[in-house]
């Protein structure tokens, strides 16, 4: 069996994790986690275009399943739980608890990298995901991390670190949860079948031409809720 590896739908691949592969030293070398944050974004640039080339050459292949899941392990579970860990540490400590068990209690944030691995194993394996995911998809989670870290760092609002350990464990659950969500996968461009997409799509412009990289975490909750009500409404059916 000849296997093809440098196909332009690998390339792309290779490309988000070449991204997030930046992100893990920007974070752990200098904590720069807004540089972190923009390297994601286009990671996950990447990641959308080589699903959709290879859909569009008719391209697919195992290897590149495969590759797909070995990059985002890295891009969308590594990354976020180093940016969680990272600010973590860096917010200052207010509760009682001693400095000693809160140093522990950062290790709970690596939590993300390991969920993300059971996911992207889960989806590998799991027929049902094909026009739409079972949990959080990885990227979405790797940008409400990243964009919450990253303002945090740039001290546009605070939280304690209890509410950071509260997020990374809400977060890791949302990624293996039964909670089916819509996937942003289009197999005709018209409207119909396609509402749901467009209309995220629309409302995601809006929010970010509107408020930039504050949007984010809000865009993200908004996918979170609309799915869990289409899930509920669907188990309803």
């Amino acid at each position: 069996m000849k296997i093809r590896l440098f196909t332009i739908p690998n390339m792309l691949t290779l490309g988000n994790l070449v991204c997030g592969s930046v992100a893990t030293i920007a974070i752990i070398g200098s904590q720069d986690i807004k540089l972190a944050f923009w390297l994601v974004v286009i990671a996950a640039v990447f990641d959308f275009f080589d699903g959709f080339t290879a859909r569009l050459l008719k391209s697919s292949s195992a290897i590149g399943g495969e590759l797909d899941s070995l990059a985002d392990m890295v891009s969308f579970g590594l990354v976020p739980a180093l940016a969680m860990y990272y600010t973590f540490l860096g917010v200052p400590q207010v509760s009682q608890t001693s400095a000693e068990v809160m140093e522990y209690a950062a290790y709970l944030c690596l939590i993300i990298v390991a969920f993300s691995a059971l996911r992207l194993a889960k989806f590998n394996v799991d027929d049902t995901q094909h026009t739409e995911f079972c949990g959080l998809p990885t990227p979405a989670n790797a940008l409400f991390c990243l964009s919450i870290a990253s303002l945090i760092a740039a001290g546009e609002f605070s939280l304690a670190k209890e509410w950071i350990l509260l997020i990374s464990i809400i977060m890791a659950y949302l990624l293996i949860s039964p909670i089916r969500m819509f996937a942003l996968k289009f197999k005709g461009f018209g409207l119909k079948g396609n509402e749901i997409r467009y209309g995220f799509i629309l409302f995601s412009l809006i929010m970010i031409i509107a408020f930039t990289q504050y949007a984010i975490p809000a865009i993200i909750l908004t996918y979170i809720l609309v799915s869990a009500i289409r899930w509920a409404i669907n188990l309803k059916k």
